[in-house]
């Protein structure tokens, strides 16, 4: 079968011989309708909507063990060291403040308060693992063929995957979708940084607590690790080369770090580090350099964790003998609005695509509309404007839409009118918790009906927040509309709909008429 793309950009299935591919294989080739390669949250839900479609499916994955020799199981980052681990991580932080606020309510907490992080630790992976399990049930159950191989293409039809044991198989597929994401990157030109550290790939398995950690990064990443980390009860360093959370609004980055310096995670800026050592004691000595002063300093520490971004899994996949093009700078796949590669029967997903958020959902429902227009079920592409996302620091950081300076550069700094208030949560009243960097603003074009543009809140719950604003700014909501709607009284998402405070002017518009 082939799949070719008809009126209004729908597929239909036909019969072909292709030579080398599936109606040409070779004799012990495995055919396929379409062959996923990489199990994880994209790749998995691409192949299980196509199979649930009627199509004939295979997923190839395997996970190559960390340089630490940390390894784990079907469902690719965000199962196994990405959103659920971290996620269950920030809760148990979460819940250690929580304590602390318990005896203002009238609970009798016994003092000292201590974390178990090897209790913790067997209780997240023990969740994951049955994460694992499940996903290889679904695809059972929808009859997708599971192969735990290592792939690498052999030409534009063909995989080639190799077991454990070297076991070589051939798949061949009349469309291939690569959804191999990607892995931390290690600074390698660090003496010490491969020997020595770690990654987000691994501190999630750690059986033993990683003590007096040094977070090497200003990712999202980066923040969230520390963040637990100081809230479990740990000693945590965020060395930042520049400026925190770089592709987020600038403003809220900042918030993000002084609330998190505030209670108790340090901050090294401007500094990179130079070497790591081990100590004859076990501890790491790591030496960073300040980039203003030019004075190089020491420092020890139990952990080492580098959080310096992600590089996609592309290079051991042979993409040249498919003829499949990737970016010279970032060596991501290249894709049209289709998800289609310079090969177009062959298509990438998630994180491994260039120019594609790192983000689970868009890689999941990229994959599902992609698996919908294959099977002639529909032709709606993937909207990648205004997706949502949160970062789980202590204080939560949710957004959707623009940042206040993506905003000016793309309208303007005349035409942008930003709404925004500081606020305190209720639950922070009575353990008279710090608010100071709680905080909303809305972005929007200044002239009526003044469409939102981006919604930026800093609190507790901002996902939960953030997820249903964000269906009004997918719908194109305005600044009137959200200020006409009733809030839910007494939470913090009724902060949102009580802005009234320009930024520009210090003058409440709904007065003025500004």
């Amino acid at each position: 079968m082939a799949a070719l793309r008809g009126p209004a950009g729908r597929f239909r299935w036909r019969v072909r011989a292709v030579p080398g591919g599936a109606r040409g294989a070779a004799a012990g080739q495995q055919c396929y309708d379409l062959l996923v390669i990489g199990g994880g949250s994209g790749g998995l839900a691409c192949a299980k909507e196509a199979a649930q479609l009627g199509k004939k499916v295979a997923v190839v994955d395997y996970v190559e063990p960390s340089p630490r020799g940390t390894r784990w199981g079907l469902g690719g980052t965000c199962v196994n060291v990405g959103c659920i681990p971290k996620k269950l991580m920030h809760q148990a932080a979460l819940l250690g403040g929580s304590l602390h606020d318990a005896s203002h309510f009238g609970w009798e907490v016994a003092q000292p308060i201590r974390h178990d992080w090897r209790k913790m630790a067997e209780a997240v992976q023990n969740y994951v693992k049955s994460l694992n399990w499940g996903h290889r049930v679904q695809l059972q159950d929808r009859k997708v063929k599971y192969f735990n191989f290592k792939a690498s293409f052999v030409n534009k039809h063909t995989v080639c995957g190799v077991s454990k044991g070297g076991k070589e198989t051939l798949l061949s597929a009349e469309h291939i979708v690569i959804a191999t994401g990607g892995r931390p990157r290690y600074p390698t030109h660090i003496e010490g940084a491969l020997e020595y550290g770690i990654t987000s790939d691994d501190i999630f398995w750690l059986k033993e607590s990683p003590g007096r950690t040094l977070v090497v990064g200003a990712s999202y990443v980066a923040l969230e690790c520390a963040g637990f980390l100081t809230g479990l009860g740990l000693d945590a360093t965020v060395m930042m080369r520049s400026v925190p959370l770089r592709a987020f609004d600038q403003q809220m980055a900042s918030l993000v770090t002084n609330h998190m310096a505030s209670h108790g995670t340090r901050f090294l800026r401007g500094c990179i580090p130079l070497k790591v050592e081990r100590l004859s004691d076990g501890q790491l000595q790591v030496t960073w350099v300040d980039l203003a002063s030019d004075r190089k300093d020491t420092g020890t520490f139990d952990t080492v964790l580098w959080a310096v971004g992600r590089v996609p899994e592309t290079g051991s996949l042979n993409l040249e003998k498919a003829g499949v093009r990737t970016s010279p700078d970032t060596q991501k796949i290249l894709v049209d609005a289709q998800e289609a590669t310079s090969v177009p029967h062959i298509y990438a997903i998630g994180d491994v695509a260039e120019g594609r958020p790192e983000l689970t959902p868009t890689a999941i429902m990229a994959g599902r509309l992609l698996a919908r227009r294959l099977c002639g079920q529909s032709s709606d592409l993937m909207d990648y404007d205004n997706v949502p996302t949160t970062v789980f620091t202590p204080l939560e950081y949710g957004c959707v839409g623009l940042s206040e300076e993506e905003a000016v550069a793309r309208h303007g700094e005349d035409s942008v009118e930003v709404y925004h208030a500081y606020y305190k949560p209720l639950e922070f009243t009575v353990p008279e918790r710090d608010a100071s960097q709680c905080y909303i603003k809305v972005v929007c074009l200044r002239e009526p009906p003044r469409l939102v543009l981006g919604l930026h809140f800093l609190g507790p719950n901002a996902g939960e927040v953030t997820q249903g604003f964000a269906l009004g700014i997918k719908c194109g909501a305005s600044y009137e509309q959200v200020m006409r709607t009733v809030g839910i009284h007494p939470t913090c998402a009724e902060e949102v709909v009580k802005l009234r405070i320009s930024k520009r002017s210090g003058l409440d518009p709904t007065v003025t008429g500004c």
